[in-house]
């Protein structure tokens, strides 16, 4: 049985794209955690084929690796903001984190995000610097910015002594001085057995586990990980659940026991006080219960989980082209669907209509909400959505309180004032701006979440997608009061049929088409963004009207301009009030919410 003096709990932490991921990979490869013919996809902690496509850590994972008679137990954690209700949590299990810190972009938001909540836990950092062959890497700066960031953050003077890796993850070195040559990852391995401390848990005490993520598995339901904080874990022993109030949840017993190897789940007999593990058979336990002994009469401290501070409502798909792509398309099984997810997402909460038929799902930010969306799409959903709309709070005396997020703004200093401006506009507040190199301005506002609905899109065409924009929530503060909200009308269909290359052609002086030629549309469905204020019904089936006369030039081929793709998340957050986007297996479409032309005039 490992003994808890062997064991090292640590959480790599980082910005969206700096590294983390790729290199945990070569710390599984390096610890000879898998065979030697064995074959390994890269990235392998980002398991689900959504964090595949888009490049991020969507869910917290935890993998061991054995390195010189110890374990080490590693939480690969979301670098971005809409999951940081998992991250928080996750950092409680450790003793120690590994910052890891792009050569060129530097401290970012969500690094800034997560090491606070480390740094205030009394964790001892691992600073690395990683993707140092990267062309513009400024190594020195990027170490002087992440002191100032953890002098910001009130650390410690013994986490300020933080001892600094070199590295390039993707290749699989680090080095402690840069004039060293490249092996491997020894140096980081060493500098975790000998500068993060062992678990400090009491070994003799009744059993006692905190649960910090949880999962589901099609085969054993429920699975919940944690750290055993005393006593050992033995299969089908009795266990009780306890909330931080301190209330009975359930009496069971322990059925199932897992440790982990390399991403693998393997099962144990028994668990000492110290090691990560998961646990089987539970049902009404979740994460922040206290999994213990019956004896045990106090639950383990925990964080709360955060409110959200968006929701967004989802209803059965009611257009004309309903059910045609997707097999699960009845509000039964949507509301069944979104009860398991708010069952197993903690982030995530769920109010149903008395009718139960529109669903309220609240979130951390447009990401979150559209990565389920996504999911469910991907799993033959239909579906209607909404708007986002952004949580209120009332505080002691009855004052509107709105959620504040810090934006920090990475552009070209020519785009600077466009972005200045739109961000004013929008009740944005600057807090500093200051040069980041290159030509480069690095801008940081406090701006309201409801002024950040749709803007993803606006500063990506306003810095002609060189810009980078970081999100991340700062607090609740008083209601900074209405804004003008500028948004041209849509080009709706005034029809249904299959779109003709020759109507697309006389509509492209209007606006802008979301749609190619040859799309199926129906009355009410929006194929493009009209070039003024107010919304236009068109015919955008019409064919051309043959004739026995022809012109030597009529019949030349018909040249349109691109249409404009959007993504499922700009879809959501570009929509207006009255507006919906349909959701399907196979297509994104957006809509009016009242089909016919007479009824939108009517509400009008």
């Amino acid at each position: 049985m490992t003994d808890h003096t062997s064991i090292r709990n640590l959480a790599i932490i980082a910005h969206v794209d700096h590294g983390k991921t790729t290199l945990i990979d070569n710390i599984l490869k390096q610890s000879n955690t898998f065979r030697e013919n064995q074959q390994v996809e890269e990235r392998l902690m980002d398991s689900n084929d959504l964090e595949k496509e888009r490049g991020i850590t969507i869910l917290a994972k935890c993998t061991s690796v054995y390195y010189k008679d110890y374990k080490l137990n590693i939480i690969d954690t979301p670098g971005h903001a809409d999951f940081g209700g998992e991250v928080e949590r996750v950092l409680s299990m450790v003793e120690g984190v590994v910052l890891l810190v792009d050569a060129s972009e530097g401290a970012m938001p969500q690094t800034k995000f997560v090491l606070s909540k480390a740094l205030k836990l009394g964790l001892k950092p691992i600073v690395v610097i990683n993707k140092i062959d990267r062309s513009d890497s400024r190594i020195d700066a990027v170490l002087d910015e992440v002191f100032e960031l953890f002098s910001a953050l009130d650390a410690t003077e013994e986490q300020l002594n933080f001892p600094v890796l070199y590295a390039v993850g993707k290749e699989g070195w680090a080095i402690t001085e840069l004039d060293q040559p490249h092996e491997n990852l020894e140096p980081l391995f060493n500098l975790i057995l000998n500068h993060i401390p062992a678990p400090s848990v009491d070994q003799q005490a009744p059993f006692s586990m905190l649960a910090t993520i949880l999962s589901a598995d099609a085969y054993m339901g429920k699975i919940l990980i944690g750290k055993v904080y005393s006593g050992v874990a033995q299969i089908n022993t009795p266990v009780k659940a306890i909330n931080l109030n301190n209330e009975l949840l359930e009496t069971t017993k322990l059925t199932k026991l897992f440790g982990f190897k390399g991403i693998d789940r393997i099962p144990l007999s028994q668990a000492v006080a110290g090691d990560i593990v998961a646990i089987a058979g539970v049902e009404k336990a979740s994460v922040s219960d206290t999994i213990c002994d019956p004896s045990v009469t106090a639950p383990l401290r925990s964080t709360p989980v955060d409110p959200p501070t968006m929701s967004v409502t989802i209803s059965v798909n009611d257009s004309p082209f309903g059910g045609q792509d997707g097999t699960k398309v009845t509000s039964s099984i949507i509301l069944e669907r979104l009860q398991k997810e708010a069952e197993t997402n903690v982030a995530i909460t769920l109010n149903v209509d008395e009718r139960k038929e529109a669903f309220e799902v609240g979130g951390r930010g447009e990401l979150q909400i559209g990565v389920l969306i996504e999911t469910m799409r991907r799993e033959g959903f239909e579906l209607a959505v909404a708007r986002p709309k952004v949580l209120f709070q009332r505080d002691e005396n009855n004052n509107l309180l709105e959620p504040i997020e810090e934006v920090v703004v990475d552009v070209d200093e020519c785009y600077s004032g466009v972005v200045v401006e739109k961000l004013s506009k929008r009740k944005g507040e600057m807090k500093d701006m200051r040069p980041s190199g290159g030509s480069k301005l690095r801008i940081i506002f406090y701006v309201p979440s409801r002024g950040l609905i749709g803007y993803q899109t606006e500063f990506r065409n306003d810095t002609r997608g060189t810009g980078v924009l970081s999100r991340v929530f700062h607090a609740y503060e008083p209601y900074k009061g209405d804004f003008e909200k500028r948004r041209n009308g849509m080009l709706v269909s005034n029809c249904d049929g299959d779109t003709t290359a020759y109507a697309m052609m006389n509509l492209e002086d209007r606006g802008t088409l979301f749609i190619p030629p040859r799309t199926k549309v129906y009355t009410g469905m929006i194929i493009g963004e009209h070039n003024r204020d107010n919304d236009l019904d068109v015919n955008a089936v019409r064919e051309k009207k043959l004739t026995n006369m022809r012109a030597a030039s009529s019949d030349k081929a018909l040249i349109l301009s691109p249409h404009r793709e959007l993504t499922l998340e700009e879809t959501i957050s570009y929509i207006d009030d009255d507006e919906l986007v349909e959701v399907t297996p196979q297509n994104i479409r957006l809509r009016k919410k009242g089909l016919l032309p007479h009824e939108r005039k009517k509400k009008a």
